[in-house]
């Protein structure tokens, strides 16, 4: 038995204490407590990583409800038209329930959409559109199942009554039968989560081009560039009738310029190569999500945004869907045909948005955008451009 492991009694090569064999035993001995070592620190390793990870993932909370009302409904959704191209629905909600919400006013016990963005990601991953939906755009709402269970009415009257009425699945039943395009995941957030968002990346960068005392957004900053904490962001995004010209196009407007100085910040590599900073980011990010159960984990998110680190800034574009006063209510908004169906359908087939700053105020298109030289003989309309912006835009320029 002994002579079987490796060990020899008497003369010989391995009976001597300053032989080969003596050399053997210690190289092995170093070779498994090696072995058992770096199986420790792989197993600790481990564990710690699949402890954050069952903790972010814990963190996003999967939108069950939503799912099955719109399983209900699948049949009269519209069909995804491109492969691999993707429609996210993010949805700021104005809920005054969790922790810090309350002091934004008082909660009767419903919620509305504070901001709505539809945002289509290319199937190639190269380009990014995030299009903003005025909340009093006048819309047809279908009928949809209320919090206590019972079904409302489809009626004509504001966008985000949608969410007030069915939450999520309503918003979504709602902007696939506006525009026509499958809505494939979505995201709601709050007031806390966004704030707690801004902190986690030590602050935003923003250009103002006038100082800003607003006492109800309890918000007073000076001109020029300023890094906005949380609580300054949320005042700065939500402020409307004190901020230019009161209107909430600008303030969609401006919603767009912040999120475009969001995704520089986060995408720079003072954040994402630093664990000690991404971790608070995640943290923070995870926890203020309600997404659809597809998205409410680590990998489902992780495998929707892996491609997005490679997308040129000028490429992530920011603008509103081409809107008007209503006809009947100038304090409501109405859509700007034909230009808001020629931007839902070129979401909607994966074909490039062309944006800039100084195009048409009402957001309908433009031709500034010629584009290159082409064979005269051969006739190709140029993509029509809508008023916009871009990640990579500075606005103190």
């Amino acid at each position: 038995m002994v002579a079987a492991v490796g060990y020899r009694v008497g003369p010989g090569a391995g009976a001597s204490a300053s032989g080969r064999g003596l050399v053997r035993r210690r190289r092995r001995r170093w070779v498994r407590i090696t072995a058992f070592g770096v199986t420790g620190l792989l197993v600790a390793a481990g564990g710690i990583g699949w402890a954050v990870y069952a903790k972010l993932s814990g963190n996003i909370t999967p939108d069950e409800a939503a799912a099955a009302e719109l399983a209900r409904y699948d049949r009269e959704r519209p069909t995804s038209l491109v492969k691999d191209a993707r429609n996210i629905l993010l949805i700021g909600s104005d809920s005054r329930e969790g922790s810090g919400n309350a002091r934004y006013g008082r909660d009767s016990g419903t919620e509305r959409s504070d901001t709505t963005i539809l945002l289509h990601l290319s199937a190639g991953r190269d380009n990014a559109t995030a299009v903003s939906i005025p909340r009093d755009l006048m819309v047809n709402l279908p009928g949809c199942r209320r919090p206590n269970g019972s079904r409302s009415a489809p009626r004509f009257a504001m966008f985000n009554q949608a969410f007030q009425l069915g939450g999520s699945a309503c918003t979504i039943r709602t902007v696939e039968k506006l525009t026509d395009i499958r809505v494939d995941h979505h995201v709601v957030v709050d007031f806390h989560g966004f704030k707690e968002m801004v902190d986690a990346v030590d602050g935003v960068e923003v250009c103002l081009r006038q100082p800003i005392d607003d006492r109800a957004a309890k918000l007073r900053l000076p001109a020029g560039r300023v890094t906005l904490d949380g609580e300054q962001a949320l005042g700065y995004v939500r402020a409307r009738k004190s901020l230019g010209d009161g209107s909430d196009t600008e303030r969609m407007e401006r919603q767009q310029r912040f999120l475009g100085a969001l995704v520089n910040k986060v995408r720079s590599n003072d954040v994402l190569l630093n664990p000690a900073k991404l971790y608070p980011v995640l943290d923070a990010a995870t926890s203020s999500l309600t997404t659809d159960p597809e998205l409410a984990n680590l990998r489902g998110l992780y495998a929707l945004v892996r491609g997005l680190r490679d997308i040129p800034m000028e490429q992530v574009q920011f603008l509103t869907v081409p809107r008007e006063s209503y006809a009947y209510d100038a304090n409501r908004d109405q859509l700007v045909e034909p230009a808001a169906k020629r931007l839902f359908e070129r979401l909607r087939t994966d074909k490039p948005v062309v944006v800039e700053d100084n195009g048409p105020r009402d957001g309908s298109h433009g031709d500034s955008h010629p584009g290159p030289f082409r064979d005269p003989a051969v006739t190709v309309s140029p993509p029509p451009t809508f008023r916009g912006n871009t990640a990579a835009e500075d606005t103190c320029e």
